[in-house]
């Protein structure tokens, strides 16, 4: 997707999820047993692309019910 996403026409969302709660999920961490997105986050934050710490950014995503 990083590569797809910016050479298609129209709008697009350049992000990438970065699973890092294993608490809630798992994690894809450089050192995971899951996977590795080493390499995906060098590059989003060298292209500048939005990318999400699931761990740290949860509440603003789902936010706390009432």
């Amino acid at each position: 997707m990083l590569q797809y996403t910016p050479g298609r026409d129209g709008a697009s969302f350049l992000g990438l999820v970065h699973h890092t709660d294993a608490v809630r999920e798992w994690t894809d961490d450089r050192k995971s047993p899951v996977g590795r997105r080493d390499k995906a986050l060098e590059v989003a934050k060298a292209r500048g692309r939005t990318v999400v710490d699931m761990k740290a950014d949860r509440k603003t995503i789902f936010p706390p019910l009432p």
